[in-house]
């Protein structure tokens, strides 16, 4: 063995389980990061332009970029448009307005779910919507007559409590719930759950000219004193969209969401678990699938995560003699077995990085690769070709107008529905930033479509081009994998650690680019994915009833023990693990060694020739000494049908070698 140094939405209930708050701490001093200047324009000029995509942004208005990959993007999608979820607020749309819900979860051993159950509905006798704006929090519907003219506009965002209407000339709107006029006056009303600010409400039914707006809240569940004054306060100040600002220092990756008012007034907004904020954050609590979330007063949502740097390389420099020979044994019959390059965005995508960390560890080790590394190089330019789809169909990328979006031939997994961008490209961006570290020719031949690339999923700044952070959430924390997330649920992320992987890649392209900014936004990204992994899929806090270690699955609407392609328990766990690269030795940061181990032993009951058995063996290796020695040992002799196709042992035995060094490091 080696060895290691709401069902009735009207009435007032509560999830069944609370998350503890995280303790308050000193305003951030992180400084606000410049945004990387990226010339999108120039960047799609250099590439093939085709129709591929498989989207039709059905209910959207022109010159508006498809909005793909987010919380909403049910509204844009489809024959019909499907409910959404804000956090806390659920929303949908009706042929004649919309309907607002609270969500109350129910919990099952494999299943957490808080569905769409209208507690309000609001009529304004629309014959169809259409999304008219759009940013990374928040949407902008306008509801149309039925000669497409409008008649206002409804705007939802995640983390506030509010939905408003605005007229666009004079409308009747009628609101059916249990409101009632209060003694304040004709201009509110409310009930035990929902409340209502407007210009007047009478038995339910409001008139309101142009320009004026009417504005519906959800109650919070134990609300303190100020509550009900701070929240019909706010409401009167609708909110218009939400502006997305970030920074990284030396220890932490900042987000600030600034929720734009009409006229500057002060808004309110709901913390998820995740959020860690120095405001007290007390005027009571929302029910949600992922617990208690907190109401605060004020526009600005400011909250930092640990930071987390881009990484390509893993320590091996602590093994042993006998460790080192064992790794170069297994290196070289790894890189002699390496089969042909796939074609497609994703398993080409995954068996590049595989080929890189390998040439990588072949660098460290002093152990001969030069053919591979031909290899590798050589298909790392076929990728990098600006108009290869112009001279072959895979291995090459175009771009889309009617979709805005980069869309690489020959597509896999739905990515030509804008399914897993993020993932697919993170193991391009990962495996070019590895190789052209230290190869600025590569780097010169590859730039255009690796920024291409970035750009699709990360833009930092909206374009007629792309979206504005296409893939990441900055209010969740994390990504949304669907493109136009066809489901009652709303959108989804199954695997948590290629999210990461995806923000790890786009920091190692931009430094071996010399694209400081770029890589900046990439530690941002990197560091808030990393923190939201851990705290809604390896490591959440559960409820009573739900029977796992682990949720392989969060929804907007639902979080699983499920995946898409495996009902095996290796899978659960499994998915948020590979490729096991060096960014994810932080997996165990903050999680208890018998968490760790629970959850590999949940996933791998009887031994790890299963699916994933290889990242299992790697994650365990996080729980300690002795765990990483097991690990070690038992990766050895694993068969090699246990090890993805995306990484090798090799790869996993430098991942155990890390892993007992960094523990070695933090107890010494």
């Amino acid at each position: 063995m080696a060895t290691f140094g709401v069902a009735g939405a009207l009435v007032a209930v509560s999830a069944p389980w609370s998350q503890d708050p995280p303790d308050a701490q000193a305003t951030s001093t992180v400084p606000v990061a410049s945004p990387p200047t990226i010339d999108a324009a120039a960047l799609v000029a250099s590439v093939p332009h085709r129709s591929v995509a498989k989207i039709d942004p059905v209910r959207l208005a022109d010159g508006v970029v498809p909005p793909t990959n987010r919380w909403y993007s049910g509204l844009v999608f489809g024959e019909q448009p499907q409910p959404v979820f804000a956090e806390p607020l659920s929303f949908g749309l009706t042929g004649s307005g919309f309907t607002i819900g609270l969500p109350t979860p129910t919990v099952t051993a494999q299943t957490i779910a808080g569905p769409h159950v209208p507690g309000v509905t609001v009529d304004v006798g629309a014959a169809s919507a259409r999304i008219s704006a759009a940013d990374p929090v928040s949407v902008t519907v306008e509801l149309l007559d039925g000669s497409g003219a409008v008649l206002g506009r409804v705007v939802v965002a995640e983390g506030s409590p509010f939905v408003s209407f605005t007229a666009a000339r004079d409308v009747s709107v009628r609101t059916d719930g249990a409101l009632s006029a209060t003694p304040d006056g004709p201009a509110t009303a409310a009930g035990e759950r929902w409340a209502f600010v407007g210009p007047s409400f009478d038995a339910g039914s409001t008139a309101l000219a142009k320009d004026e707006t009417a504005t519906w809240y959800a109650l919070p569940d134990a609300p303190a004193p100020a509550a009900a004054a701070t929240l019909a306060a706010a409401a009167t100040h609708p909110v218009t969209g939400v502006d997305v600002a970030y920074g990284v220092d030396d220890d932490e990756a900042s987000t600030t969401l600034t929720y734009r008012t009409a006229d500057d007034g002060e808004s309110a907004h709901v913390l998820m678990p995740h959020h860690t904020v120095a405001t007290a954050c007390d005027l009571g609590t929302y029910p949600s699938v992922y617990g208690d979330l907190r109401l605060c007063a004020g526009s600005t949502l400011a909250s930092t995560v640990p930071v987390q740097r881009p990484t390509g390389a893993f320590d091996v420099d602590a093994l042993t003699d006998e460790q080192r020979a064992t790794l170069v044994k297994s290196l070289k019959e790894d890189i002699a077995a390496t089969p042909a390059f796939p074609s497609d965005t994703y398993f080409g995508g995954k068996s590049l990085l595989r080929a890189a960390t390998l040439i990588g560890l072949a660098g460290q080790l002093d152990v001969d690769a030069s053919a591979l590394t031909k290899t590798t190089l050589a298909t790392l330019r076929e990728w990098g070709q600006p108009d290869g789809c112009e001279e072959r169909d895979a291995r090459c990328v175009v771009y889309d107008e009617k979709a805005r979006s980069i869309i690489g031939l020959t597509a896999s997994f739905g990515s030509d529905e804008l399914n897993d961008h993020h993932f697919h490209y993170g193991y391009l961006l990962a495996a070019a930033g590895m190789m052209a570290a230290d190869d600025p020719t590569l780097a010169a031949d590859v730039k255009d479509v690796m920024d291409l690339l970035g750009e699709d999923i990360a833009a930092a700044a909206p374009s007629d081009e792309f979206p504005e952070l296409r893939s990441f959430d900055p209010y969740a924390g994390h990504s949304w994998a669907s493109g136009t997330s066809p489901f009652a649920d709303g959108n989804n992320q199954e695997s948590s650690s290629e999210a990461v992987n995806a923000w790890n890649g786009l920091g190692l392209w931009a430094a071996a680019s010399g694209q400081e900014a770029l890589e900046t936004q990439a530690t941002w990204l990197l560091s808030t994915e990393a923190a939201t992994a851990r705290d809604y899929w390896t490591d959440p806090e559960l409820p009573d009833g739900f029977a796992h270690e682990v949720v392989a699955l969060n929804w907007g609407g639902k979080r699983d023990w499920a995946t898409w392609f495996s009902p095996e328990p290796s899978a659960m766990l499994g998915i948020q693990l590979l490729p096991l690269s060096p960014a994810q030795l932080t997996a165990g940061v903050g999680v208890t060694p018998d968490k760790i181990r629970a959850s590999v032993k949940e996933a791998a009951p009887d031994g790890y020739d299963v699916m994933f058995g290889g990242d299992l063996l790697g994650y365990l290796a996080l729980a300690g000494p002795d765990d990483a020695s097991a690990a070690w040992t038992a990766l050895e002799s694993l068969p090699a049908t246990a090890i993805d196709d995306g990484t090798s042992r090799s790869a996993l035995l430098a991942f155990v070698a890390s892993a007992s060094a960094a523990s070695a490091g933090s107890s010494g």
